[in-house]
């Protein structure tokens, strides 16, 4: 009884495979109900392309949107920065505590406002070191940090100082905007210098950032700079929700005057009335657990209120 029933399986088996094996030879692919079934397992979502604005600029100069490739360019920067949700979140609440330090040293310096958006297409304000080896939130190579008088060696790098890197920065920006002609093409300049810039006007016979052939990076960069204002300026039409409480507080503090070494900066931390993580999170700028100080140069070291 159990070999006949055992017989009886295996003949209805093969026979159902037969029947599955037809029907797949049949067909060209999935049915139309499967195509419903498929249909309804994804995931929901609505995602949206995104308006290019009719009218930008940068610092004042318009953006020629009437060009294809142009407003291409726009339309690439918008839709990657509206759609990378962590990354700009992480911007809008890290430019909450910098810009209150940025905005009005660039004031100060005579550079529009819109600069700081470079600031966040450089280094996402952060203090990062990128594979050519600049560093900080403006991104300065070592020479090119000393040539506006940054110090820049093993004990203090100023790169990583908010401020004095900030006031760099400006020096550099108007001495490309004389240089070149345009806020426009300064900021293009801080991606790929000025001599590079320069000479590619002169080769392409053209004034405009926008009429230059670039490399992918440069011809990206003022684009980046544009999309980060453009956010910043409009964050709910894309989507962006953010209230006080979301956004990260700029640090209270307050200020130490040392015009001699120090020898322990966790030491020196810990009399000051907090500790090393935190003063060094405060002043990145000093890059070893000691200051050297033999010319008697005052430094300003932050410490929490």
């Amino acid at each position: 009884m159990k070999h006949a029933l055992s017989i009886a399986l295996v003949t209805s088996n093969l026979i159902l495979l037969g029947i599955i094996f037809s029907s797949n030879v049949n067909n060209d692919g999935p049915s139309a109900d499967d195509n419903i079934k498929i249909s309804n397992s994804a995931v929901s979502q609505k995602v949206l392309a995104i308006q290019v604005p009719n009218n930008l600029d940068l610092a004042g100069e318009p953006v020629p949107l009437d060009m294809f490739d142009v407003k291409e360019r726009m339309d690439r920067e918008i839709l990657v920065n509206t759609y990378w949700h962590s990354n700009s979140l992480q911007l809008f609440k890290l430019a909450a505590r910098s810009f209150p330090v940025i905005e009005p040293i660039l004031k100060e310096q005579g550079v529009p406002d819109d600069f700081k958006y470079l600031a966040l297409a450089e280094s996402g304000l952060r203090d990062v070191v990128s594979p050519a080896n600049a560093a900080g939130v403006w991104q300065f190579l070592k020479h090119t940090a000393r040539d506006y008088d940054l110090q820049v060696d093993d004990v203090v790098d100023e790169r990583y100082h908010l401020e004095k890197a900030t006031v760099a920065a400006c020096k550099y920006l108007k001495e490309a905007k004389e240089d070149l002609g345009s806020w426009t093409l300064a900021a293009a300049s801080y991606n790929s210098g000025i001599p590079r810039i320069k000479k590619l006007m002169e080769t392409q016979l053209v004034t405009s950032y926008y009429n230059l052939y670039l490399s992918e990076e440069t011809s990206r960069y003022v684009f980046r700079i544009l999309a980060m204002k453009e956010l910043f300026n409009n964050p709910e039409r894309y989507g962006f929700y953010l209230d006080s409480t979301d956004l990260y507080k700029p640090l209270e503090y307050k200020v130490v005057t040392v015009d001699s070494s120090i020898t322990d900066l966790p030491l020196w931390a810990i009399q000051q009335g907090t500790n090393y993580k935190t003063m060094k999170l405060m002043n990145s700028w000093l890059r070893e657990p000691y200051l050297t100080n033999k010319t008697g140069k005052t430094y300003e070291i932050k410490v929490p209120m």
